[in-house]
């Protein structure tokens, strides 16, 4: 079976095509600059294979038959013909209460979507218009749509409630939903393979650090607790996410004459390691150069990034009454052994032992990077969103022919 992820962004569109008998990466690439007079267009085959150029197109439904040209293309596609298509799988990031599992897309399902443009303005529209141009090239073919908040849909009501006046949950929908679900159930269910036992009798901690962080308390395969809240913005110091925070903030940031929408735009985007590191970067990588050349506000913004890590860590091994494994994935988790190590000498006092050579080495690969002697176990898991994505197309369709 050959499935299609899709991934649209209000400004582009992220694509993966494959093979599932063998999980296999036939191509995958992206436009990006939707709506602007020089879309862009890469594509790139596991082969070696790449390409780059501007090309002409407007809209989602013009970006998605481009993109399926190439993949038909004699020269440089990688299947003969469209037909070889069966399905498309489809990252939606919001979902609410009522999407909790991948599900086929009808009309009742796009319309959860549209329920959720409020909650996810920058997000639902665009993952709509994704799906909707998958219809309008490909009548016919199933779209399956996976939720970044599905997986988190297990957590207790003392745990996605806030303690606000009860009416704004029913009424508003204001609660802890929880995002980056779809890595976080791909790497515990990948630790669980790489331990030898179901990540369903397990009790992990995934932490998924990157750009965007978030960790999940998970308790023989439920979300019991998760960083992110109503919105991304909520939990971890991020690349340019402030994370926790006062709420009387906002309210004196309203009072020296900021706006909603200047507010919206300084929390999320120009805060976190870039707001803090004062070396006019997010990426963790320049902020840890810069503090291993004895720069002190790099250096004050990732021991504030660390010491959050950290402190979420405690409180989830709190409340899962201990853990098999703390695991991390994303660009830094999988990437970073300096981030890891400042993470992990923090934690000596919940019996976690870090072995150094093996943090050192575990670099975008999986590995055990605790000592045999650690209380509990601490790996490097990679994710692949796009092959939970495109595997849960195949389990959902299954199930529906059942």
């Amino acid at each position: 079976m050959k499935i299609l992820v899709v991934n649209a962004g209000s400004s582009s569109m992220k694509f993966t095509l494959f093979s599932m008998d063998k999980e296999q990466v036939l191509a995958k690439g992206l436009i990006e600059r939707l709506g602007t007079d020089k879309p862009n267009m890469i594509y790139k085959r596991p082969d070696g294979y790449s390409s780059e150029a501007v090309i002409k197109v407007a809209n989602h439904v013009e970006a998605l038959k481009a993109i399926c040209e190439k993949l038909v293309d004699p020269q440089t596609g990688v299947i003969r013909k469209m037909s070889e298509i069966e399905a498309f799988g489809h990252r939606v990031v919001h979902g609410g209460e009522r999407a909790t599992r991948p599900v086929l897309v009808s009309d009742s399902v796009k319309e959860i979507i549209r329920d959720c443009f409020a909650l996810a303005p920058l997000h639902n529209p665009a993952n709509l218009a994704g799906i909707e141009a998958c219809e309008v090239n490909f009548p016919g073919v199933p779209n399956v749509a996976v939720f970044d908040t599905a997986f988190h849909q297990t957590m207790p009501p003392q745990a996605y409630l806030y303690a606000l006046p009860y009416e704004l949950y029913t009424k508003y929908g204001i609660r802890r939903y929880g995002f980056h679900g779809t890595s976080h159930n791909f790497v515990a269910r990948a630790t669980g393979a790489f331990l030898g036992t179901p990540f369903e009798k397990l009790k992990l901690i995934t932490c998924h650090l990157g750009n965007g962080c978030s960790m999940a308390a998970i308790d023989n395969g439920t979300v019991i607790d998760t960083t992110m809240g109503m919105t991304p913005l909520e939990g971890l110091v991020m690349g340019t996410r402030c994370g926790d925070l006062d709420p009387a903030v906002v309210l004196r940031l309203l009072e020296i004459g900021k706006t909603p929408k200047e507010i919206d735009h300084l929390l999320n985007k120009e805060s976190g390691l870039l707001g803090v590191g004062g070396i006019n970067s997010f990426d963790m990588r320049d902020i840890i150069a810069a503090e291993k050349r004895g720069d002190q506000q790099a250096l004050r913004a990732r021991r504030m990034f660390t010491r959050r890590v950290v402190k979420y860590i405690g409180g989830y091994y709190a409340l899962l009454g201990g853990a098999d494994a703390v695991v991390f994935t994303g660009g830094i988790g999988e990437w970073s052994s300096f981030a890891r190590e400042k993470i992990l000498v923090k934690l000596t006092g919940l019996g976690i032992l870090l072995d150094k050579e093996a943090n050192d080495k575990a670099l975008g690969k999986p590995g055990l990077i605790s000592l045999p002697e650690s209380k509990c176990k601490v790996l490097v898991m990679p994710t692949d969103e796009e092959l939970m994505i495109a595997r849960s197309v195949v389990e959902t369709l299954n199930s529906h022919a059942e």
